[in-house]
């Protein structure tokens, strides 16, 4: 007896967003299954942007529907988003750098001390926040001296990994990184796709946005593939050269919807020398 087919956690269905007389999302869809990393790649103008702020909250698609578990969903803002359980480790990774690690898991959703002390008093289980923390990272196996020490002495990677334990600790569906490793060095950067890979064998699928072809074809499980505000493809990477994959994020070649055969646009694939 074969199994029923996975339900997508995250999806969406003709997705439309304008900005006046500019078009950003134009029908786009999109599908994210469990446990898996999805990166969605485009060229500039593309629309994953648009795209990945309608699946987080930050903006409201003018057209179209947001499915999480099946179940229709509009999201309010991005904290409504958050409380359904998706969080965003965003470029510039939004952590308080004076704050110490503990306080940064926290932040926002600090936890209070028993009894009066913290219901009158609202003082702060310091105690338990850095017990929590400890636990999470340790999870993800990100080695850090003390979590008393500030954030703004860690390094690129170190504060990356902050970024990503706090969201870790939080999501119960979705996990979205935009760009992890754009401002990290070889090393650094093995050491968050190593990161995304725990979370992703957690059970936590993660929405990979990268410019980072070599990147995306190490961590990703499949590729969506936006351009000109819609969805052009979905891949897997063991199935496609980079080369491939680069010429139809860039419209050279296109996916045939009716068999998944990859076509080439003969002018456009000359004029980057694939033909």
């Amino acid at each position: 007896m074969t199994e029923p087919p996975a339900v997508p956690v995250m999806q969406a269905r003709g997705l439309v967003k304008r900005y006046g007389h500019v078009t950003a999302l134009d029908g786009a869809d999109f599908d994210l299954m469990p446990g898996e990393v999805l990166a969605v790649i485009g060229d500039n103008g593309a629309g994953k942007t648009s795209l990945i702020k309608a699946l987080t909250g930050a903006v409201q698609p003018d057209e179209g529907e947001i499915l999480l578990g099946g179940e229709p969903i509009r999201f309010r803002d991005p904290l409504d988003a958050r409380r359904r359980g998706i969080e965003t480790v965003y470029q510039d990774l939004a952590v308080a750098a004076s704050l110490d690690i503990a306080s940064n898991m926290f932040l926002g959703r600090e936890i209070r001390r028993p009894g009066p002390l913290g219901t009158i008093f609202r003082m702060l289980d310091h105690k338990r926040m850095r017990e929590e923390s400890a636990r999470h990272m340790a999870e993800l196996k990100i080695g850090l001296r003390s979590l008393t020490q500030p954030v703004e002495s860690l390094s690129g990677g170190q504060r990356q990994g902050v970024a990503v334990a706090r969201a870790v600790a939080w999501a119960q569906h979705v996990v979205v990184m935009d760009e992890p490793t754009a401002a990290l060095g070889v090393k650094e950067s093995g050491q968050v796709l190593d990161m995304i890979r725990r979370v992703r064998d957690r059970g936590l699928p993660v929405i990979l946005i990268s410019h980072n072809m070599p990147h995306v074809f190490e961590i990703a499980d499949r590729i969506h593939v936006q351009r000109l505000g819609r969805r052009v493809a979905q891949l897997k990477p063991g199935d496609h050269e980079m080369a491939e994959v680069v010429a139809i994020m860039t419209g050279a070649l296109r996916v045939d919807a009716s068999d998944e055969t990859v076509v080439a646009d003969q002018g456009a694939a000359r004029a980057i020398g694939l033909s």
